[in-house]
């Protein structure tokens, strides 16, 4: 199974227009000593760049459309999660196994000797 690029791998198209509107930002400038050199932030430089957006005319739709506008949400997000490997997966799996395992057994060690020591102070057979 071939494993897809993520953000920040090499070869990501995303990552060249970012890199493409960095280089143009800076070369735009006549003088290169009065203007900082920006090497990032440039989601924040786009939002402020222009007019401001209008605010979307809120629609009236019904308790149906509502909840089709819900699972289309859900659906848009789960689009932008990045799932892991199946060899990712099974390492974190062995992990939690694992982690979950050792601490049973601290309080299983734990339990049977508190109890132990409740009897002994008690008097319990």
């Amino acid at each position: 199974m071939a494993e897809r690029n993520r953000p920040g791998d090499a070869g990501d198209p995303a990552d060249d227009e970012v890199f493409d509107d960095i280089v143009d930002d800076d070369t735009e400038s006549d003088d290169a000593d009065d203007a900082p050199v920006s090497r990032g932030g440039t989601a924040v430089a786009e939002r402020t760049k222009g007019e401001p957006k209008k605010k979307k005319e809120a629609r009236r739709t019904g308790f149906f459309g509502r909840i089709g506008g819900f699972f289309r949400e859900v659906v848009s997000e789960l689009r932008k999660v990045i799932w892991p490997t199946r060899k990712e997966l099974l390492t974190y799996t062995t992990i939690v196994i694992a982690f979950v395992t050792v601490m049973t057994a601290i309080v299983g060690v734990l339990d049977y000797g508190f109890g132990k020591l409740i009897f002994w102070a008690f008097g319990g057979k």
